[in-house]
C-alpha cells in the first residue's frame, strides 16, 4: 500500500508542537492541533461572562500557542496563509477526530506517565493502521510502546523534531522494539522528499543521536574553558564561523536556545549513560548551577552568558559573564594569532589543518577539543548508531555545523589526527586502527560524483545511501568541470545541462562573473540543451560588487560605468533570450543582483528558505541589472480589462521602493518576483539541483525555441508619473522619507511608468532598459549615495548591489 499523509494530528501545542503543526502546514497538510482543556477561568474570561463550557475558553491554550508562534521571530511558516491549514480543537472535544487523520504526532510534555496516559486517549480513537510517533528527546521509545496494542507497536516510532521545526533540518527517527521496516522507510523517505529534513535512523539509545553528541560537545567545552581559563568571547571567536559554525557559536547559541534546556538534556544523560566513559563531563560545572540558581537562563530571561543593558546616555550594550566572579563586564576582544593564519583560506575544510598546529591558546584549545570529539564519536559506534555518517549528518543539519566530526577529522588527517590525540591522553576506538590497517586511509572518498563511507563491519568504502537523488558540486568539480574563470566554475551535470557556479566572494556578481555566465551560454548554445544557474554556498548571490561602482563613480569615469551597467543588463536579457533553456536555482540571500538574475530566468526552482529582493534603494540607486524594467514588464502582464493599472503598478514599484526581501519562497510569489504557475519551491535544499536539472532538461526535450524579446509592455506614462509624485511629496512632507530617497523613488517611479508619455503606451525591454540605466547612472552622482556606499564598504557590509 503507498501511504499519502494528508492529515496530521500533533498533540501538544507548546513552542515545539506548534511549530512542527506550521511546518506540515508549509508543505500543503492539513493540521489538526490539540491541546488540554483548561480547569480554571482567566480574569478576563471572568469579565466577559464566559464559563469552563464554552469553546472559545476549552480551546483558549491550544489557540494562544499557536498565535504566539504564528508571531515569533523567525516565522515557523512560510507565508501566513498557510496558517489557515491548521484547525485548532482539544483533547475531550476534539480526540475522536484522530480516526481521520493519516499520522499522529505527541508533543506533550517530557514524562514518560504524561505520555502513557495521551497514547490511552489515542489509541481508544486511532485507526488502525494509522502512524504514530512520539518526539521526544530523550524518552526510550521502548518504554512509550510497553502495554500497546500489537498495531499501535507495529506504526510507532520517535519523530524527533529540532527547535525550530521549520529551519533545523535534522529528522531523527527511532524505531520501537516492533515497529515495522515499511513504517521506518516511510519515515525516513518522507522526512527528506516532503518535510525537507536530513531523516537518520537512530538506535533507542539516551539522547538518540544528534543530541548525545551535541551535549557532549558543549559540556565538554565548558569543563576546558574553565581549565583553560578562557573567556566567552575566547570560545565564541573560536567556535564560530571560522570552524564552519553559525555566528552565535557557543555562548550566544545556550543563550537563545535556554541555559534550563541544555541543562535538561545534560542530566538527563548523566543519569542515563552510568558506563559512558565521558559520563564526568555530563555534570554540570559550578558557574552552571549557579547561573540556574539565579534564573539567568539566556534570552527568555533577559540574560545568561550575554546581558544587554542601558546605560546612562541611554544607548545600550552587550556585556558578557565573566565565568569565574560571574560578574557582568564589558566585552573584551579576542584575538588569536592562529586565526590570522586562516584568514585567507576560504574552504573552511582547509582550515582545520592549519588550526590544530596552533602554537597559541587557539591552537590548543583546538586540539583539546578536537581530541576528545573525535574519541568520544569514535567510541558511540556501534552504540549509537552503526554507520559513521549518520553522526555527522546529524550534527550538520540539527546543530548547523558545516562539517561533521568525522568530516573534520579527515580533514585533518585520520592518523595525524590519532597523533594529536594521543598527545592530549585519548584513544580513538579500536576500529579506527582497523580502519587503517584494512588499507582505508580516510573514513570518506569520493568516486564518480558520489560520496563513500567507511562501513565497518565490511571494512569497506560503501556508498552512502540516498545520493541518487541529489547532485553534490563539490564531488564533481574538479572531474565535470567544462570552463572556469576568476569567479565562475561551468559543471556537466550529464543529459546535455551545464550548471554555472559562483565562486566569487559572497557569490557576489562583478565582471568575472558576467564574462563566465556568457561564456556559459555560449557553450551551452553550441553543444548542450541547458543551463542550470546554482551554487552550494552559504548564499547564492548578495548582489552585485558595489565596491567597483563606487570608485568609477568616485572617479567619475561616466562612460565605463554605463558600459558595465549595459554588460550587466546584457548578460541578464541573454538569460531570458538564449536559444537554451535557462533554470536559476536560488537559495538564501538571493539579494540585488542575484535576484535579478533570477527574475531573468526561464525557469526558477527555488529553494524554500530563500530570502529574495531588490535591495538597492537601501544603497542609494535603483536595480540597474533590469530589475526595474522587469518588474514594470511584471506589472504590465497583470492587467485585466476593467482593473485599476495603477493599483498593480504601485504594488509592483513599493516592492523596490521598500527593499522588500521575502522571508521564504513562498513569499516572493506575493510580490510576483517568483510567478505562480511557472516557478516553483523545493523544500529539501539537497534536491534542490537534481530537480533544476529536471525541469531544464524537460524544456529542453519538450521543445524549447528561443523567446521573441517583448514590445508589448503596457507603461502609464504621465498618469503614474503624477500618482507617485504626489505620493513621494506627501511621504517627505511627512518626515518618512529623506529628499535623497524622494529623489530615488521619482527615478524608479520615471522609469516604471515609462517616462512622462502623454498616454499609456507599449514599449519594448530595450526603452526600458535604457530608462534604467540612465536612472542608475544619474543617482551614482549624487552625493549622498557615495556616502551611503562608502558607508557600507567601511562597516564591512555585504557588497551587494
Amino acid at each position: 500500500m503507498k501511504r499519502r499523509i494528508n492529515k496530521v494530528a500533533i498533540i501538544g501545542s507548546g513552542i515545539m508542537g506548534s511549530g512542527i503543526a506550521c511546518h506540515f502546514a508549509n508543505i500543503g497538510v492539513e493540521v489538526l492541533l490539540l491541546d488540554i482543556v483548561p480547569r480554571e477561568l482567566t480574569e478576563k474570561e471572568e469579565k466577559k461572562g464566559l464559563t469552563l463550557k464554552d469553546k472559545v475558553v476549552r480551546n483558549r491554550l491550544v489557540n494562544d500557542s499557536l498565535q504566539a508562534a504564528l508571531k515569533s521571530k523567525p516565522s515557523p511558516i512560510y507565508s501566513i496563509d498557510f496558517a489557515k491549514r491548521i484547525k485548532t480543537g482539544n483533547l475531550e472535544d476534539d480526540i475522536a477526530k484522530v480516526a481521520n487523520v493519516d499520522w499522529i504526532i505527541e508533543v506533550v510534555v517530557e514524562r514518560l506517565d504524561i505520555k502513557k496516559k495521551v497514547f490511552d486517549q489515542l489509541e481508544q480513537h486511532r485507526t488502525p493502521g494509522t502512524l504514530i510517533s512520539s518526539n521526544t528527546s530523550g524518552i526510550p521509545i521502548h518504554l512509550m510502546s510497553e502495554g500497546r496494542s500489537e498495531d499501535f507497536q507495529k506504526h510507532f516510532c520517535g519523530t524527533h523534531f529540532f527547535n525550530p521545526a521549520r529551519y533545523l533540518r535534522l529528522f531523527e527517527i527511532i524505531p520501537g522494539p516492533q515497529t515495522s521496516q515499511e513504517v521506518l522507510d516511510f519515515m525516513n523517505e518522507y522526512g527528506e522528499k516532503f518535510l525537507g529534513k536530513k531523516s537518520v535512523v537512530a538506535k533507542d539509545t539516551p539522547a538518540f543521536i544528534g543530541n548525545r553528541i551535541g551535549i557532549f560537545s558543549i559540556m565538554s567545552l565548558f569543563h576546558t574553558v574553565k581549565e583553560m581559563d578562557m573567556t566567552i568571547e575566547e570560545v565564541d571567536k573560536l567556535t564560530g564561523p571560522v570552524i564552519g559554525r553559525q555566528k552565535s557559536a557557543t555562548f550566544r547559541t545556550v543563550d537563545v536556545v535556554g541555559l534550563d534546556t541544555l541543562v535538561h538534556v545534560a542530566n538527563g544523560l548523566h543519569q542515563g549513560v552510568p558506563n559512558d566513559e565521558a559520563h564526568d563531563l555530563f555534570a554540570l560545572p559550578n558557574f552552571i548551577d549557579s547561573m540556574m540558581e539565579k534564573k539567568w537562563l539566556g534570552s527568555k530571561t533577559g540574560q545568561g552568558f550575554y546581558k544587554k543593558i542601558k546605560k546612562e546616555d541611554g544607548s545600550s550594550e552587550i556585556q558578557s559573564l565573566d565565568l569565574n566572579t560571574l560578574e557582568y563586564r564589558a566585552q573584551k576582544r579576542a584575538s588569536f594569532a592562529t586565526l590570522e593564519l586562516t584568514k585567507t583560506i576560504d574552504n573552511v575544510a582547509d582550515r582545520f589543518k592549519v588550526l590544530v598546529k596552533g602554537k597559541d591558546k587557539a591552537g590548543e584549545f583546538y586540539r583539546k577539543s578536537f581530541s576528545s570529539l573525535f574519541a568520544y564519536v569514535s567510541n558511540r559506534i556501534p552504540e549509537i548508531t552503526d554507520e559513521l555518517y549518520k553522526i555527522d549528518d546529524a550534527m550538520k543539519a540539527g546543530f548547523g555545523w558545516q562539517h561533521g566530526p568525522f568530516q573534520i577529522w579527515d580533514a585533518i588527517g585520520v592518523e595525524k589526527a590519532i597523533e594529536m590525540m594521543k598527545a592530549e591522553g585519548y584513544t580513538p576506538a579500536a576500529w579506527v586502527t582497523e580502519m587503517l590497517e584494512s588499507g582505508s586511509k580516510s573514513f570518506y572518498t569520493v568516486k564518480e560524483g558520489n560520496t563513500y563511507y567507511y562501513d565497518i563491519p565490511k571494512k569497506e568504502q560503501v556508498k552512502v545511501p540516498g545520493q541518487d537523488a541529489f547532485i553534490i558540486l563539490d564531488n564533481i568539480r574538479e572531474s565535470k568541470e567544462v570552463f572556469k574563470n576568476s569567479g565562475v566554475v561551468l559543471e556537466d551535470l550529464g543529459d546535455g545541462i551545464l550548471n554555472l557556479e559562483f565562486r566569487s566572494k559572497m557569490n557576489s556578481i562583478g565582471g568575472d562573473v558576467l564574462d563566465g555566465l556568457n561564456k556559459a551560454i555560449d557553450i551551452a548554445e553550441k553543444d548542450y540543451q541547458g543551463l542550470v544557474v546554482a551554487n552550494s554556498g552559504a548564499n547564492f548571490s548578495v548582489g552585485a560588487n558595489i565596491g567597483m561602482i563606487f570608485m568609477m563613480a568616485v572617479e567619475q569615469e561616466y562612460d565605463e560605468l554605463n558600459m558595465a551597467i549595459k554588460y550587466f543588463q546584457d548578460t541578464m536579457m541573454r538569460m531570458r533570450y538564449s536559444s537554451i533553456p535557462t533554470v536559476a536555482a536560488p537559495h538564501a540571500m538571493t539579494l540585488g543582483g542575484g535576484c535579478e538574475l533570477s527574475l531573468h530566468a526561464d525557469k526558477v526552482v527555488a529553494a524554500a528558505e530563500t530570502y529574495i529582493g531588490l535591495v538597492e534603494f537601501g544603497v542609494g540607486v535603483i536595480p540597474g541589472g533590469g530589475g526595474s524594467k522587469e518588474m514594470t514588464l511584471r506589472a504590465s502582464d497583470t492587467y485585466q480589462k476593467d482593473d485599476v493599472e495603477l493599483n498593480r503598478l504601485r504594488e509592483h514599484f513599493l516592492t523596490i521602493a521598500m527593499a522588500k526581501v521575502s522571508t521564504s519562497a513562498y513569499e516572493a510569489y506575493d510580490t510576483n518576483i517568483l510567478q505562480k504557475g511557472k516557478d516553483i519551491v523545493v523544500v529539501n535544499p539537497d534536491r534542490q539541483l537534481a530537480i533544476a536539472k529536471k525541469h531544464a532538461l524537460l524544456m529542453a526535450e519538450t521543445g524549447y525555441t528561443q523567446p521573441i524579446q517583448r514590445t508589448d509592455i503596457k507603461v502609464l506614462g504621465k498618469q503614474a508619473l503624477g500618482a507617485f509624485y504626489v505620493g513621494t511629496d506627501q511621504m517627505y512632507a511627512g518626515k518618512y522619507i529623506s529628499e535623497h530617497d524622494k529623489k530615488i523613488a521619482n527615478k524608479l517611479a520615471y522609469v516604471m511608468a515609462g517616462g512622462d508619455l502623454s498616454e499609456n503606451s507599449y514599449v519594448s525591454e530595450q526603452y526600458l532598459l535604457d530608462l534604467e540605466r540612465e536612472a542608475f547612472l544619474s543617482l551614482t552622482g549624487e552625493r549622498k549615495t557615495l556616502e551611503r556606499i562608502e558607508h557600507m564598504l567601511k562597516k564591512g557590509k555585504p557588497l551587494r548591489n
